[in-house]
């Protein structure tokens, strides 16, 4: 029997595909033993568990950016923390290390190599974190979820998705999901979002132009984020939700999607084939713009700045797509063409070629 042990965490960003091929390597075999490595401050503390799976433990230990105090103590500490990580493998007799990224990888890493077993990176961003770069020169197999994506030997595999993105027939669901929000699934709907806190500078656009939306014909399905102060203004056809835990459903009653572009997001959207305009978060490395480059360059998004996308957007921007049926049909089938399903197959064959 294989014994996998699945690093990473700190972020939904890593978390989610991690447990996506946990879930897939459960799924090929009932009795594959697959642990998962992370911090205990990380969201992989609380999700890894309720997902049915082990959580061994490693130190949260960043890599210093400024000499400081900070800096002459990570020598010491990372060696530290590849000590816990190789006591897991002696324990637990693992074959095979899959990192994808964050604090939890950069030790496994290197404890991987010490132990002499193989491992493989994952990595989501177009634009790579610290961890996966160094680990990328030694690793059994490297797979990115975007093309161009700057690691050696990188091998496009797609992104992990979860289960219920994978599977979902968005024509079969389509009633059921308009129901849902209670919208009419014979009228276009437009999807808007920004992740789990939504995105200011979506609901200030929209929050301004939202009527000149229905107005042309279209209902709108908004996102707003837990902590949005937007009220709803209880208008037919214009359904305002903080918050939404049936992605799958909201995906299925749309026909157009304007978001942040996280890599997850991009991912999904490009898997399901819907047109999509995204506008990338400003704060940070210019890693959400990179996610979306790929799909902007094929024809199935439109990118729009962060600070381009004020109300005045919607009516200049938006509208001409809403009431372009076939620009909007072209986006579509790009999307399909670079949208890949099938991440955690790919990437599980990847696994399997570095046990080989």
């Amino acid at each position: 029997m294989t014994t996998y042990l699945l690093a990473g965490g700190g972020t939904a960003g890593h978390v989610n595909p991690l447990l996506a091929v946990a879930d897939g390597l459960r799924a090929r075999d009932a009795d594959a033993d697959v642990r998962v490595l992370g911090t205990a401050e990380g969201l992989e503390s609380r999700l890894v568990p309720q997902r049915g799976y082990e959580l061994l433990i490693v130190d949260k230990v960043p890599f210093p950016r400024r000499p400081d105090r900070a800096a002459a103590a990570f020598p010491g500490r990372f060696r530290r923390a590849v000590a816990q990580v190789r006591q897991h493998i002696a324990e637990h007799a693992v074959d095979v290390i899959v990192g994808f990224g964050g604090y939890a990888s950069a030790p496994a890493y290197v404890a991987a190599r010490g132990a002499g077993i193989p491992f493989v990176v994952h990595e989501a961003n177009a634009r790579p974190g610290l961890a996966n770069r160094l680990g990328a020169r030694r690793a059994a197999g490297v797979g990115v979820a975007f093309e161009g994506t700057p690691l050696p030997r990188a091998r496009l595999v797609g992104m992990p998705l979860r289960r219920e993105i994978e599977d979902l027939d968005r024509s079969a669901l389509r009633a059921e999901g308009a129901a849902h929000f209670g919208l009419d699934p014979g009228r276009p709907t437009l999807l808007v979002f920004g992740g789990s806190l939504g995105a200011l500078r979506l609901n200030t656009a929209f929050a301004g132009a939202w009527r000149e939306v229905l107005d042309a014909g279209w209902q709108l399905l908004h996102v707003t984020g837990e902590r949005s102060d937007l009220e709803d203004p209880g208008e037919p056809g214009y359904a305002l939700r903080r918050y939404v835990d049936r992605m799958d459903l909201a995906f299925a009653a749309c026909d157009f999607i304007v978001s942040r572009s996280g890599a997850a997001t991009v991912s999904e959207i490009s898997a399901l084939g819907i047109p999509a305009v995204y506008v990338p978060y400003a704060v940070g490395n210019g890693e959400q713009a990179l996610n979306a480059a790929s799909a902007v360059a094929h024809g199935a998004a439109i990118l729009i700045p962060d600070a381009e996308f004020t109300p005045d957007a919607v009516p200049g921007r938006i509208l001409p797509l809403l009431t372009d049926a076939d620009e909007r049909s072209r986006m579509a089938e790009n999307a399909a063409e670079i949208g890949i399903r099938t991440g955690t197959e790919n990437l599980i064959a990847m696994i399997d070629e570095a046990l080989a």
